[in-house]
């Protein structure tokens, strides 16, 4: 069913104790649904808790309040996540910014790609644990050769290609990228941006794409959601949202967007956002049919 609501967020609220006194609220009463085969995006600045939602989502964090709904499975509770954890870690995978970090060093790239199945005990589908790591290395467009290369050894876009087809050898049903071409050159940032647009279309995964660069959410995502210092203040279809932004802070992200003709770029003006128009309160109302604006003293339908 392409309705189908694989994730349901629902006020979820995670808080980060820096002190026994102080502590800070990274997310804040944040809702939202995410459709089978849909390419959902956040967005937002540095700190507005975009990575947070992610660590939550995939069990990493453990939310302050609130519920993370996968597949009909509150996530947040301990008893459901046990009972069904064998199902979260196949069917649920997570790409991080910094794929230097997230690939073991000492391995070569043909055991990194087959790791996950060798610990999940899935038989390859094509025979041999080499002979799976190497059709994935293809799909990303990378040459067999690269198998027993360690990651050392590779660039940085050769290296998330190698983290990217890692966890699409689980078949996700979900997969949620956070910033992953953020520490990229340009060029290599559309190349893998491309590749995921790519290989969403061949495998039909549900995709949360977590990232800064208004131009790329623009050409990936389906919807789109904007963070501002840990809630969600505007979602709605990419195209309503580039052309119609509400949110005093959606419209200022977007005429922050650089236009390459100078002397348009000189005479922009950007709109201006003061972080005082942000209601202590509110709920994400739904203005239009599918775009909703965080408004105080509304109601979420």
């Amino acid at each position: 069913m392409p309705d189908e609501i694989l994730l349901d967020v629902q006020r979820l609220t995670h808080v980060f104790p820096l002190t026994k006194k102080t502590a800070v609220k990274a997310v804040d009463d944040v809702s939202f649904q995410l459709r089978r085969g849909e390419i959902f995006g956040l967005v937002g600045e540095s700190g507005s808790g975009k990575s947070t939602v992610a660590r939550c989502v995939m069990n990493i964090c453990k939310p302050r309040s609130g519920h993370i709904f996968y597949q009909g499975i509150d996530t947040c509770d301990p008893a459901a996540f046990r009972a069904n954890r064998r199902m979260l870690q196949r069917t649920r995978q997570l790409i991080f910014q910094d794929s230097g970090s997230s690939l073991n060093q000492r391995m070569k790239v043909c055991d990194i790609i087959a790791e996950p199945m060798k610990l999940q005990r899935i038989t390859p589908p094509r025979g041999s644990y080499r002979a799976e790591a190497m059709f994935q290395m293809h799909y990303v467009g990378l040459d067999a050769g690269y198998l027993d290369k360690y990651p050392t050894s590779l660039s940085g876009g050769q290296r998330q290609r190698v983290a990217i087809a890692r966890a699409l050898a689980m078949e996700p049903a979900l997969l949620v990228a956070d910033e992953p071409v953020s520490s990229l050159d340009v060029s290599i940032q559309a190349q893998i941006v491309n590749l995921f647009k790519h290989l969403q279309k061949e495998h039909g995964f549900t995709f949360l794409f977590i990232a800064h660069d208004l131009a790329m959410v623009e050409f990936l995502c389906d919807r789109v959601g904007v963070m501002y210092r840990g809630r969600l203040v505007e979602a709605a279809p990419t195209v309503e949202l580039f052309a119609n932004p509400l949110h005093g802070y959606t419209q200022a992200l977007l005429s922050a967007i650089p236009i390459p003709d100078p002397r348009r770029e000189r005479a922009r003006r950007l709109a201006g956002f003061h972080g005082g128009e942000l209601p202590a309160g509110g709920e994400l109302t739904e203005v239009r049919p599918g775009h909703y604006v965080l408004r105080e003293g509304g109601s979420a339908r």
